[in-house]
């Protein structure tokens, strides 16, 4: 028997029982669906991150507690030691070699009038906060330094947040109360997107010095560098490192270039996307359990065919071949459904967050359901090919 012939049978015996094949193939579907909805969000969220990193500049960099991936407190969390006095010493010895902004952080809730936004994030920063990490506003401006060492009672918020309490109407001039403290929105800030489903312009900044005062920080949550000159970023870290070993040890801060953090990001995308495919991959095996299962079951079936065809002539390796490749048109066609299922699933979820589906998840899931097939489908085409046909004949 040729080739087309054999594949001619396998494909009219996998259409005789429709439902079957489909709930057979069902295993194979979620499994590639999953693999490549997986891997496209995870692809998603490294290129976003990369896209923002990038865009801040190729001569920042950021201090930020702790070391990374070093040592950690009894209680398992790295302790925060940088301090205002840290920023102050980086500003005075880097001068005329880098610009540094400090940064304090934390979740709050935002009030207008009887409206409220509750899981805002507030920063309070310095006055060049916004040029060194190329923050642009959609309406208003930033606070000058003067304000910020004042301690002005003014804020910059995002348009999620100006969305939510004002709606429609601008909130420049207005007062918004955060934590029962009243401040002037002087200036919203442009649309940043979301990222994992976190809103990144649900946000407030207010004067460092405001934060500071008003909620008792006294520690710092990063403080960006930035090197006036590219071939100096390397320089000026070595520099703000030698500076900061005076007062603090090598386990209690990080100074990350922009290379460093997309080498360090890379690496935690990396091991998300194996460890989630993995976990997909899991589906696939479980849905190649269920092809063995069927086609043990198709076998058992069609034993006095089997019979037959082999007393007209076919041969063992005809019978292994036919079953082996009914087990793999199986998996393939579920492969398929899949692939278009997951890419269309990942369109639907990239309207919320940035999803990318890289070819090679396609291919790997296309493939790896081929090799599902081939696999588990073997020992039914094995037991298929050793039934006697005299014994097979007389099968009821």
């Amino acid at each position: 028997m040729n080739p087309i012939e054999i594949l001619n049978l396998a494909t009219t015996a996998i259409l005789a029982n429709k439902m079957r094949s489909f709930l057979t193939m069902l295993g194979i579907v979620i499994g590639v669906t999953s693999v490549i909805v997986l891997i496209s969000v995870v692809t998603g969220l490294k290129s976003y991150i990369t896209k923002e990193i990038q865009g801040l500049g190729s001569n920042l960099m950021f201090v930020i507690p702790g070391k990374v991936g070093g040592a950690r407190s009894p209680g398992g969390v790295q302790v925060n030691r940088l301090t205002m006095q840290d920023a102050i010493t980086l500003k005075i010895k880097l001068a005329g070699m880098a610009d540094s902004s400090a940064v304090v952080q934390k979740v709050t809730t935002l009030k207008y009038l009887n409206k409220s936004d509750k899981n805002v994030t507030l920063v309070g920063v310095q006055a060049n906060y916004p040029k060194l990490i190329s923050i642009t506003f959609e309406k208003g401006r930033g606070f000058t330094s003067a304000e910020e060492s004042a301690g002005k009672k003014m804020a910059v918020i995002g348009i999620s947040a100006e969305s939510k309490l004002f709606g429609t109407n601008s909130a420049i001039g207005q007062k918004i109360s955060i934590e029962n403290v009243k401040y002037e929105v002087i200036g919203v800030l442009s649309k940043r997107g979301s990222i994992f489903g976190i809103d990144q312009d649900n946000v407030v900044a207010i004067p460092l010095s405001a934060a500071r005062k008003q909620f008792g920080l006294d520690r710092l949550n990063t403080i960006y560098i930035e090197a006036y000159k590219s071939e100096e970023v390397k320089l000026v870290q070595k520099k703000a490192e030698s500076i900061l070993l005076k007062r603090l040890s090598e386990d209690d801060f990080s100074i990350m270039t922009q290379e460093q953090t997309l080498s360090t990001i890379g690496q935690i995308t990396g091991v998300l996307t194996i460890a989630l495919g993995g976990i997909a991959a899991i589906s696939l095996i479980v849905g190649g359990i269920g092809i063995m299962n069927i086609m043990l079951v198709s076998v058992t079936e069609r034993t006095r065919e089997i019979g037959l065809r082999k007393a007209l002539g076919a041969t063992p390796a005809n019978i292994r071949t036919q079953f082996l490749i009914e087990a793999v048109v199986l998996a393939g066609l579920g492969g398929i459904m899949g692939i278009f299922l997951g890419i269309g699933l990942s369109l639907i979820i990239g309207r919320f967050i940035t999803t990318v589906v890289p070819l090679w998840s396609v291919a790997l899931s296309f493939g790896f359901s081929a090799i599902v097939g081939i696999v588990f489908g073997v020992a039914p085409a094995i037991r298929a090919a050793k039934l006697d046909p005299i014994t097979a004949l007389r099968y009821e």
